[in-house]
């Protein structure tokens, strides 16, 4: 089941609405709500993209858009479904390439280079924020470089991270661009209509360009090998989540078991020790070493010390 519109987290649904040039107005649209006043972008235009997606992770589950303004100013758009290890040091890592590309031949260079930034849109939380009272419901996280006093030192490089699971407005919330926008990302794929929230001639073009009806046969047969590609990966990532909730359930069960037979052995030995066994013979009978006997005498003390 196809639905009435693409899915924005495929390979060809984030091409499509965002990666050509009769669409490109959809990506001016969605990165001015990113970008602070002075970087507005009036015109953009692509480049090929020559040192991303040298892995196979990156071919199939980092889709990626490069881009210049009018004003000279570097883009890098990722959508990115999987988790990566190392994925912050892959976005450094990248984000160099379009710094370098700004060199000037020749002696009269100053160095003076355009903003670069790296926008990611990604269908996962990072770790690090799901225990995070402050962080744990955060959409945009923007990275900067800081001084000791967390002022900014540098304003002309930003990463802009976008965990988009943790935007859950309904249609009825929505109130700026920006939210439109974090909403169709979420929600393109299961619309059956253009709602009545995003009537704005930019998200009419979106639908347009959006309506799988609309697709040549070339088109549709490419959009279903990317969506199918995207539900196995969902599938799989589903799988290892569960795997590993089920994985944290069985070793919570075996360490429940393991503490509690060592419980039972620590007062077993101590019953045998107050009923005056010696030593040799409890670590005999209890199967233990006489560091582990110590060990449990010594915990035994600490408890009779604090019940005092």
């Amino acid at each position: 089941m196809l639905g009435h519109y693409v899915n924005l987290f495929t390979d060809f649904g984030f091409k499509k609405i965002f990666g050509e040039d009769s669409s490109k107005a959809h990506l001016i649209s969605f990165l001015n709500t990113l970008l602070p006043q002075k970087h507005q972008i009036r015109d953009l235009t692509f480049i090929q993209n020559e040192y991303q997606g040298a892995s196979a992770l990156d071919r199939k589950a980092i889709f990626d858009l490069n881009c210049v303004s009018d004003r000279g100013e570097h883009f890098i758009v990722e959508l990115q479904k999987a988790k990566q290890n190392f994925f912050k040091d892959r976005s450094l890592f990248y984000a160099t390439f379009p710094i370098q590309q700004q060199a000037q031949k020749g002696d009269d260079w100053n160095f003076k280079l355009a903003a670069v930034y790296t926008i990611g849109i990604l269908d996962f939380v990072f770790d690090e924020d799901k225990n995070d009272p402050q962080h744990k419901d955060q959409v945009v996280h923007q990275v900067q470089l800081k001084n000791q006093h967390n002022q900014v030192f540098y304003d002309k490089l930003t990463f802009i991270y976008l965990t988009l699971p943790n935007f859950r407005k309904t249609e009825e919330e929505l109130q700026t661009l920006q939210d439109k926008w974090f909403f169709l990302f979420r929600h393109l794929h299961r619309l059956q209509e253009q709602p009545q929230k995003l009537q704005e001639r930019i998200f009419t073009s979106l639908f347009k360009h959006a309506s799988i009806a609309r697709f040549k046969p070339e088109e549709r047969i490419a959009y279903e090998s990317s969506l199918k590609y995207y539900r196995d990966l969902t599938n799989v990532i589903d799988t290892a989540r569960d795997e590993g909730r089920e994985e944290g359930r069985q070793e919570g069960r075996q360490e429940g078991r393991q503490e509690g037979r060592q419980e039972g052995r620590n007062e077993m030995v101590l019953n045998m020790l107050q009923a005056g066994l010696p030593d040799d013979q409890v670590m005999r009978i209890a199967q233990i070493t006489a560091d582990e006997l110590a060990a449990i005498k010594a915990q035994q003390t600490r408890q009779a010390g604090s019940a005092r």
